[in-house]
């Protein structure tokens, strides 16, 4: 009895599993869809093979690439910033401004009683005689400026004060207005240039400017340091054609004869093919007879060297000692004829009226003014343009 119950009992248990696999084979089951009731799949394993093929990234290259914008970004920005511009070179003094402090001279107070006065009486006359008389330039040109003012009153040609100035500016231009030699560099061949004046005019530095103009015009230019008794002006000339100029310099010892080192610098020249000498002299005292009649020694020996030389020789004045300058020119002449003059430092002084003295009594050209501290600032003087900004009123200039 009881191994049929056992048996038995296996037998449903038996049935009852195969009942439950039934139900879990049927619940499996594969169903078919329609395929109208499909919805679309996304392909999903087309662009992962799309992915595949590309060559895999790293993951330094995946943080280069995000700082690349940044790099980009700072490129661009160096770009844009400004470079630092090229500090130029200090420009020249206009004539005008070269001029301001002697038109606040003399000049000032000729305006200034031309301001008060509104006719021509004998007042005016006299305050306009004490004013030029009492000016830098001189009492042979304060007289010269006065007689040619009362006789255009007498021809009746001036009735106001602003006709006075206008005849001041016309007699002033007249006086200014002389023949100045012009360089023959074809003919004469080196063209010698002889610079005198006393220590201190800045005879060297003129010198300097010169040549620094005749280099740049493409002229071959050769100094020569004929003052011989200041080791300084050797070193100073020296430092102007090596450094500042780029020419050659003849040179002799310190305490040399400046007669035989301009003479051997001519000689020099010559073998070289030198367009432009230059020769730079000893300062000399025109009080001291000995140094002057020396000067006229190393004229002569320029002649010896090579006939007709010197071709010009400058006279180099410094405006800041006014009338002293006149006295320079006088005593300068009796040892020596002058081509032209050099009118240094008119920039810093309100004696610069004392062109129109030298100019009267001396009847010698000024050739150059200078009227700054620039190499440009060394200007060719011009009569014309010189009258124009030293008689400019105040008016004028605003």
């Amino acid at each position: 009895m009881v191994s049929k119950a056992k048996k038995k009992e296996a037998e449903t248990e038996k049935r009852l599993e195969k009942e439950e696999y039934s139900k879990i084979d049927k619940s499996s089951r594969v169903v078919t869809i329609p395929e109208e009731e499909k919805s679309p799949v996304p392909q999903v394993n087309k662009q992962k093979k799309s992915v595949a093929t590309a060559p895999p990234v790293s993951k330094r290259e995946i943080v280069s690439e995000e700082k690349a914008p940044i790099e980009v970004e700072e490129s661009v920005k160096k770009e844009q910033t400004p470079v630092p511009a090229i500090e130029e070179k200090p420009r020249g003094k206009t004539l005008k401004e070269g001029l301001k402090k002697t038109r606040g001279g003399f000049i000032s107070k000729i305006g200034s009683l031309f301001s008060r006065k509104k006719e021509i009486d004998e007042e005016f006359l006299e305050e306009l005689e004490e004013v030029l008389f009492t000016a830098d330039i001189g009492p042979f040109t304060s007289e010269n400026l006065l007689s040619h003012v009362k006789e255009k009153l007498d021809k009746k040609s001036l009735d106001n004060p602003d006709a006075v100035w206008s005849a001041l500016r016309e007699k002033s231009k007249e006086i200014l207005d002389l023949p100045v030699n012009d360089y023959d560099f074809n003919a004469k061949k080196p063209y010698v240039i002889l610079v005198v004046g006393v220590n201190g005019v800045g005879k060297t530095t003129s010198i300097g400017k010169l040549a620094s103009r005749f280099k740049s015009e493409g002229k071959k230019v050769m100094l020569a340091a004929g003052d011989t008794f200041r080791a300084a002006a050797i070193e100073q000339l020296e430092v102007w054609a090596t450094t500042r100029v780029g020419c050659d310099i003849a040179k002799g010892k310190e305490g040399a004869d400046p007669s035989s080192v301009i003479f051997d610098a001519i000689k020099k020249a010559q073998a070289e093919d030198v367009d432009v000498l230059i020769a730079d002299t000893a300062g000399r005292l025109h009080t001291s007879v000995n140094l002057m009649d020396e000067l006229a020694k190393v004229r002569r020996t320029c002649d010896k060297a090579m006939s007709g030389a010197p071709h010009d020789t400058f006279l180099v004045l410094d405006a800041t000692t006014g009338q002293n300058a006149l006295h320079q020119a006088d005593m300068f002449m009796k040892v020596m004829d002058f081509s032209g003059i050099i009118i240094t430092k008119l920039d810093g002084t309100a004696k610069g009226g004392v062109i129109l003295g030298i100019c009267d009594k001396m009847k010698v050209p000024v050739k150059y003014i200078g009227i700054g501290e620039q190499v440009e600032d060394l200007r060719d003087f011009n009569a014309a343009d010189f009258v124009e900004a030293l008689y400019e009123k105040e008016s004028d200039q605003e």
